[in-house]
């Protein structure tokens, strides 16, 4: 592989920051890492070093840095990282500034780099209209139009942050393994939790799935991406398809067309 001939795009959220390798428009690695807040240039320089290392490619294979970031404080300290350690200063993705996608909403400069991302991804690969369901942090309903445009998102608490809260504000129920059981009824409290949050969380898709449609007018592709995704799309006809990484990819169409 030519020296520097691949794009590096980072989706840095509240919570995790996912990376992805790309060479001629193809990804060809990913990561997902926690979200942290405390390292500085060189201490990220250092972790990037042992994520390329673990993949066998080199910090000389970069030629470009693209970011969707909503976390501001992690900006100068990711540019500078890159600048030092790939040499090209890394160009972000703002949602008020780019040209590829309509922002519909009243104020277009509070939505998420990473949810814009997204939608650049998932109208590229999936087409138009399109419901885009984001399971992270927050579980995000995206809306983007027959004609392409960002309509706005619903917004509701993210799966994990759900069982932490349910957890942490209840002395005696268990950690659980995320998956579905075998019935909606439980019979003991791991039964329990994992039919309410699992099936809970396919419900709760489908009701936003049906009054989203209506309101658009139009029979909307449904996908599903972030890490969870998979969880879900399992227990319901209403999602359509999946793909993790549909930020990544609207971050390499982003700076290919820029």
């Amino acid at each position: 592989m030519p020296l520097g001939s691949m794009l590096l795009a980072i989706d840095v959220g509240n919570t995790e920051t996912k990376l992805g390798c790309f060479a001629d428009g193809e990804l060809k690695q990913t990561w997902r890492v926690t979200t942290e807040l405390r390292r500085t240039p060189d201490e990220y320089g250092v972790f990037f070093t042992q994520l390329f290392a673990t993949s066998e490619l080199d910090l000389s294979d970069i030629g470009a840095v693209v970011i969707a970031s909503v976390v501001p404080s992690l900006d100068p300290v990711l540019s500078a990282a890159c600048k030092r350690f790939f040499g090209p200063t890394p160009d972000f993705l703002k949602p008020q500034a780019q040209r590829l996608m309509t922002i519909a909403t009243e104020n277009p400069s509070e939505v998420g780099a990473d949810l814009v991302a997204a939608a650049i991804g998932g109208r590229e690969r999936f087409g138009a209209p399109l419901i885009i369901v984001s399971f992270g942090t927050a579980t995000v309903y995206m809306a983007i139009s027959p004609r392409g445009e960002y309509l706005g998102v619903a917004i509701a608490p993210g799966i994990i942050v759900s069982i932490d809260a349910l957890i942490g504000r209840t002395a005696k129920l268990p950690q659980i393994a995320l998956e579905a059981p075998s019935r909606a009824i439980g019979r003991n409290t791991n039964e329990a939790l994992q039919s309410g949050i699992v099936y809970g969380f396919a419900g709760q898709t489908e009701a936003m799935v049906a009054r989203i449609r209506g309101e658009m007018g139009a029979n909307a592709k449904v996908v599903a991406t972030g890490g969870l995704a998979e969880i879900v799309a399992k227990q319901t006809p209403v999602i359509d398809a999946v793909d993790p990484h549909l930020s990544l990819v609207g971050l390499e169409l982003f700076h290919r067309k820029n």
